[in-house]
């Protein structure tokens, strides 16, 4: 991926290092959004919950903001600084061909556990986003993981998972989060899990539109990027993780889709560039 020529956001929090303060835990929301990040990544989620209980992590914790000079010493974040800026680029422009403002969110940095307005957001989780503070949170440790746990290697693969929480953002801006969440407190929960099985495809569609977005603009692609991404979407799919996880895998437990419908869907807005092909809740299969 050819992304050292590109802006880098200012968005970003940078709270490595940090240690949350002492404080008391809320659940609710956080805790669904454990659960859902715990089954993503192939996580026990009553261990992270139990975690979020006991951690007393207070309800705040603050970073700083990276500089270029910080940047020119992290190469890692300076991708992931990059990577945000495109996001930035690609999306203001279509939000603006919807006749729509988009608001910029923040991607904060953090080392081992932090405090979000959803929760405690923990390493073991894996990135993730938070509609109630419009911040997406990642642990860069989780690249490790993806290089080693799961065998999905590279910077694109890298950039995949930033666009797909962006794509979240992008389904809060558009009302589409709460509408879902608004139908989930009224249905089953293996309707409630088809409902999120189609917000996390449609989040995958998202992140391949930025793919073609950003790449029509300043040519980020390299031979192999697209196979990088799509392998990392295969390595988290729902029923390569339970394999994995239990040696079973539960069709009416998924919430994020088969490795099949994640590289299908990312296929999608990859080779549209276009949102209005993202549209999972209305495909007549996914």
């Amino acid at each position: 991926m050819k992304w050292r020529g590109g802006r880098r956001s200012s968005n970003i929090e940078d709270r490595r290092g940090v240690k949350p303060r002492s404080g008391l835990v809320g659940g609710g929301l956080g805790t669904i959004v454990i659960i859902l990040a715990a089954l993503y990544f192939g996580v026990d989620p009553s261990f992270l919950i139990e975690g979020m209980q006991s951690s007393n992590v207070s309800p705040s914790s603050t970073g700083t903001s990276l500089s270029a000079e910080d940047l020119k010493n992290d190469p890692l974040a300076d991708m992931v600084a990059v990577v945000i800026g495109d996001t930035e680029e690609v999306w203001h422009a279509l939000f603006a061909d919807m006749g729509r403002r988009y608001e910029e969110p923040t991607l904060v940095l953090f080392t081992g556990a932090t405090r979000s307005a959803c929760g405690t957001g923990q390493a073991a989780m894996g990135p993730f986003y938070c509609p109630a503070d419009r911040k997406a949170y990642i642990d860069l440790s989780f690249y490790d993981d993806m290089r080693t746990r799961y065998r999905a290697p590279g910077d694109f693969a890298q950039a995949y998972v930033i666009a797909h929480e962006i794509g979240h953002h992008v389904q809060n801006l558009l009302g589409i989060s709460s509408e879902v969440r608004r139908m989930q407190s009224r249905t089953s929960k293996a309707d409630g899990n088809r409902l999120s099985v189609k917000l996390e495809l449609q989040a995958d569609c998202l992140a391949g539109v930025w793919a073609n977005r950003a790449d029509k603009v300043r040519n980020i692609l390299e031979a192999g990027d697209v196979d990088e991404a799509l392998n990392a979407a295969s390595a988290i799919g729902d029923d390569r993780l339970q394999k994995q996880g239990r040696g079973t895998v539960v069709p009416e437990s998924f919430t994020h889709g088969t490795s099949e419908q994640r590289q299908r869907w990312f296929k999608t807005g990859l080779s549209s560039g276009n949102p209005d092909s993202c549209d999972t809740f209305a495909a007549a299969s996914l």
